[in-house]
């Protein structure tokens, strides 16, 4: 569709009380995102919208939800949110509860990880707009506690990663259960064949907005790749990043799991962070410990936020200088949604992603996605660590495993040996050596 950007929100026909609302919020004029998406919603149509992350997507869809609902009516909901994780159900609450300051319209946030009592009390009390992840939504639900029959309007939020993380059979038992007349909303930063799936599945004739090419990242960030040889040295990479450089101000730093995230936590605030000034946050946490760490960032009480991916899509946070990627995400999306965390609010900022010998296979993947090569840049002056036997095992076996899925028939490094013949009529030998 071609871009027609609005010149102002005037023009988008919003109400007085969004424009004041969004006059507050400091929106100078709509995003191509926002001045596509808002006028197709308005009229009614289905959309499927297309847009990399930090384009103004969230309000592309609360803004019309919001005129749509106008005021509040009875008790029962009347639009639905789904989102993947807790900390964009409480992003997007947190955009409906500025947008909507001056409606009247009541707005709750439903997940898991605390306990429901609070969040039934307040579908209780009426709610225009419930913004949920699937599952509690669904939990709440068959305690007869939501009422469905007024529900118009279903938007899928972050549909890529709904997908990733297997949340298809909850959406399923929503929409049984949800009426079959309403429009539907569908957002997402990629659009791989799964998402294509589910549009088909979920959209009646859409209209797609895309707003540039899909899994594009920000051009106001700079991406760095460096070479290293194992572990250790990604930390001592990582120690002297934050020790040399004052321009490292608002760091996230990025691993694949939980145990890497605390273990590097625990260095760093060891060695390098005061205590006060880090975080480490993953699904481990309890919720208001992920809050308040996510609220401190937010706010530049602290200075570097270690996290696995759960904090990797839809948190807004304007003033990101860095994305340190200490580990090469696997789930190919998530680089995007990674490194979108700086670059915001016409900010530059600047990625850097360690790659080992077993991470090239996803680097390369990783390139042909965003359509770009990550430029390399030299180690800087640091120790560089031995590679243990162990490490360099686990590493050789990945970069088979790698082989062996692109070409089936390939036999492997360590196959060879498995499958060598033994010769019963020679001697045994102690001590002989093996092929590395």
């Amino acid at each position: 569709m071609e871009n027609t950007a609005a010149i102002s929100f005037e023009d988008l026909k919003l109400n007085r009380q969004l424009l004041n609302a969004v006059a507050e919020a400091g929106y100078k004029q709509p995003t191509p995102v926002q001045s596509q998406a808002i006028p197709l919603i308005l009229a009614g149509h289905d959309v499927l919208g297309i847009a990399q992350t930090g384009t103004g997507k969230t309000a592309a869809f609360v803004l019309p939800l919001l005129m749509k609902l106008k005021y509040p009516q009875g008790d029962h909901v009347r639009a639905l949110v789904l989102s993947p994780t807790r900390e964009l159900v409480l992003q997007t609450g947190e955009v409906i509860e500025t947008l909507a300051r001056y409606t009247g319209l009541r707005h709750t946030c439903l997940y898991g990880g605390i306990g429901a009592t609070r969040q039934i009390e307040s579908v209780r009390n009426g709610v225009d707009i419930i913004v949920s992840t699937p599952g509690r939504f669904m939990d709440i639900y068959l305690k007869n506690e939501i009422t469905v029959k007024h529900l118009n309007t279903l938007v899928l939020d972050e549909a890529d990663k709904m997908m990733d993380m297997g949340f298809m059979p909850q959406i399923r038992k929503i929409l049984e259960v949800i009426p079959t007349k309403r429009q539907n909303l569908l957002f997402s930063a990629t659009f791989p064949e799964k998402v294509e799936r589910l549009s088909a599945e979920f959209l009646e004739y859409p209209t797609r907005v895309e707003v540039s090419p899909q899994a594009t990242t920000s051009q106001m960030v700079d991406q760095v790749l460096f070479r290293v040889p194992n572990f250790r040295t990604k930390v001592f990479l990582l120690e002297h990043l934050l020790r040399q450089n004052e321009d490292f101000n608002r760091v996230m730093v990025f691993t694949r799991t939980k145990e890497t995230a605390n273990n590097i936590y625990k260095f760093l605030e060891r060695k390098v962070i005061p205590e006060e000034k880090i975080r480490v946050i993953h699904a481990n946490k309890g919720q208001n410990t992920r809050i308040n760490a996510m609220n401190d960032f937010k706010n530049g009480d602290i200075s570097v936020l270690v996290t696995t991916d759960v904090t990797s899509r839809g948190i807004d946070v304007s003033e990101v200088s860095h994305v340190i990627n200490f580990d090469v995400p696997l789930i190919y999306e998530d680089y995007v949604h990674r490194i979108g965390r700086t670059g915001r609010a016409n900010s530059r900022g600047q990625a850097i992603t360690f790659m080992t010998m077993a991470d090239e296979y996803h680097i390369k993947k990783i390139e042909a996605l965003i359509r770009m090569e990550i430029p390399g840049q030299d180690l800087p002056d640091i120790t560089i660590a031995p590679t243990s036997f162990e490490e360099k095992q686990v590493m050789l076996r990945e970069i088979d495993n790698q082989r062996r899925r692109e070409d089936p028939d390939f036999q492997g490094a360590f196959h060879e040996k498995k499958s060598r013949p033994v010769q019963k009529s020679a001697p045994a030998r102690r001590g002989s050596k093996r092929k590395s």
